[in-house]
């Protein structure tokens, strides 16, 4: 039973249910990663800068609003499409239910829209010493480019989440701009080794889309929602998911197995152990999956694990410096 049912009649519940708290551990796994790397290059540079949790936490906040909002927009956009009905096989969606109308959930998109432009902009006040500098507005366009995103996903005529495109929006902002993104807020630098952990979280963040998008391939293409499962089938989707996985592992452990060449600490492979084990277990499941319905509860699975490699990560890194 989905969260929207169970709190019926509740608006509180149902704005709650909307906003999809369950999805923030992805998100706040990109800030992790791109965190844990910013707080070791503290060390590695000269002369050393200081770390600033203030940013790092102004930095959370946005992150929390714009996932909110591309939630917000995302039930507004599938219902006003159609796509939220009675196929579809996840939760039920809060205009869905009838509990919240569209005309409420365009003003939530809306409030929620300057709530997150209030806390970029302070956000990058503070990350750049209120200096309004030419990278100061680049981030600024950065900022703008991600409350469209999240709006434009499935919200519009040419909503790029119908047309096949969620995938390579997810792994830019999910891993590229959100590790890099964060790396560069703290450091006011780009370094290489930065690029593989990006490509790692975003290649998990487009894994956890793909389930999604397998879950509802159905229903998907009844309504016209051409993601990339519905457009390539469900053989290849599974082929594309361990895809995804392996280029994952390859990458991150790059700039790991760099620093022990140059005299650097194995202990960071740490983290790995207890997540492989958890993908080959996924890996597994997905592999034996006849009915879409049953990647649902796989969905959660990929997203805390996600989140448990930046967090073990970044324990790593504060333990070590």
């Amino acid at each position: 039973m989905s969260e929207v049912i169970k709190n019926k009649g509740s608006k509180v519940g149902a704005w709650i249910s909307a906003m999809r708290l369950r999805t923030l551990p992805l998100s706040f796994s990109v800030i992790l990663m791109g965190s844990a790397l910013a707080y070791s290059a503290q060390h590695a540079t000269y002369p050393p800068y200081q770390y600033s949790w203030l940013t790092f936490s102004l930095i959370l906040i946005t992150t929390l609003l714009l996932q909110i909002l591309s939630n917000l927009a995302n039930d507004y956009g599938d219902a006003k499409k159609g796509a939220d009905n009675e196929g579809r096989i996840g939760p039920v969606r809060a205009i869905q239910s009838g509990i919240i109308s569209p005309q409420e959930m365009f003003k939530g998109i809306v409030i929620t829209s300057l709530l997150a432009l209030i806390s970029g902009i302070w956000l990058l006040l503070e990350a750049f010493d209120y200096n309004l500098n030419g990278t100061f507005i680049l981030f600024i366009v950065l900022g703008l480019a991600s409350i469209a995103a999240a709006i434009k996903y499935t919200v519009g005529k040419r909503a790029y989440g119908y047309s096949g495109l969620g995938d390579l929006f997810v792994f830019m902002f999910f891993g590229l701009v959100g590790v890099l993104g964060t790396f560069y807020l703290q450091t006011k630098m780009l370094a290489w080794p930065a690029l593989f952990p990006a490509i790692t979280m975003g290649c998990l963040s487009v894994a956890v889309l793909n389930l999604n998008n397998m879950r509802d391939r159905e229903n998907d293409q009844k309504v016209g929602k051409n993601t990339l499962v519905v457009k390539f089938g469900f053989a290849w989707s599974k082929s594309y998911h361990y895809t995804l996985f392996l280029i994952a592992y390859l990458v991150f452990p790059i700039p790991i197995l760099f620093s022990i060449l140059m005299g650097g600490d194995f202990q960071f492979f740490l983290p790995f152990i207890p997540i492989l084990i958890i993908h080959i277990i996924h890996i597994r499941k997905v592999i034996r999956v006849k009915d879409p319905k049953d990647f649902d509860p796989e969905l959660k699975k990929i997203a805390l694990s996600a989140f448990l490699l930046s967090l073990l990560f970044f324990a790593m890194v504060l333990t070590v410096f």
